[in-house]
């Protein structure tokens, strides 16, 4: 098969410092994206700056580029041309095994291994029981897993089908809250389940990730309203990047999509 294998997980001499990223500082500059030589950018040159500890909201229709940007915080697909920093530090000079360990994702389809609970949470064995058992409490699984006969060895059937949705998902809470890195990405990760569910994850993260440079992409307005800053993307280019409440101020394209969302609502 023609297919190129990806960049090495570890180049010996661009390895960053163990405490990076401890800002959680990202910028972008003329980043342009796309997924074959021979395709079309998806991605048209975003120049934007991520303050450190802050809460990024990224919103867009569907096509718009949101999850190609989110790809690319994680090396998933490379720039044409343009960089990613962290810190100071262009992540395309990295190997992929020190870039993605300092990041977080809690993703929009939640994702579960055959096996047990302990492992789910913590597959390379990083961390005690005690530490595992904090991060459940954390995310309000510690009653149920208490109460089952084999604890944290209790099993995870294939893709987590003997959990509920809901469950799924804090259960890559926990992950998070284990790993307690600098940067979270939220990619539509309330997509999936209720809104009851989707109101305990934001809580949570607000709580425990206080200081955190957390960017979510937006599938429900309600939950980027709060953000510092949110990011309007359209048809892989940046048109708006302000504080929420200055944009629905104006006749901003944020305002009109929380405008046609709430007319949905109110259709449904």
């Amino acid at each position: 098969m023609q297919i190129s294998p990806e960049p090495p997980e570890i180049v010996e001499d661009k390895r960053p410092p163990s405490s990076w990223p401890n800002k959680g500082r990202i910028e972008l500059y003329s980043l342009r994206i796309k997924y074959r030589a021979n395709a079309p950018l998806v991605l048209k040159g975003i120049t934007c700056t991520f303050k450190g500890g802050t809460r990024v909201g990224v919103v867009g229709r569907t096509g718009s580029g949101k999850t190609t940007l989110i790809s690319a915080l994680f090396r998933l697909v490379e720039p044409v041309s343009g960089t990613i920093t962290k810190d100071g530090i262009d992540i395309c000079s990295l190997g992929l095994k020190d870039l993605r360990m300092k990041l977080s994702i809690i993703p929009q389809e939640p994702t579960l291994f055959r096996g047990s609970i302990r492992t789910n949470l913590d597959p390379l064995g990083l961390y005690s029981d005690d530490e595992i058992w904090r991060a459940l409490e954390k995310c309000q699984l510690k009653a149920t897993v208490s109460s089952l006969p084999n604890l944290l060895d209790s099993s995870v059937s294939d893709e987590g089908e003997n959990w509920s949705a809901g469950q799924r998902q804090l259960f890559c809470l926990g992950r998070v809250l284990l790993k307690r890195n600098r940067i979270l990405v939220l990619d539509e990760a309330t997509a999936s389940i209720d809104s009851s569910t989707d109101a305990v994850l934001q809580r949570i993260i607000r709580q425990e990730f206080a200081e955190c440079t957390v960017i979510t992409v937006a599938h429900r307005v309600p939950t980027v309203i709060d953000s510092d800053m949110v990011m309007v993307l359209s048809y892989g280019k940046l048109v708006e990047y302000e504080e929420p409440s200055k944009l629905l101020d104006t006749n901003s394209y944020f305002s009109k999509l929380v405008a046609e969302y709430w007319s949905s609502c109110r259709r449904t």
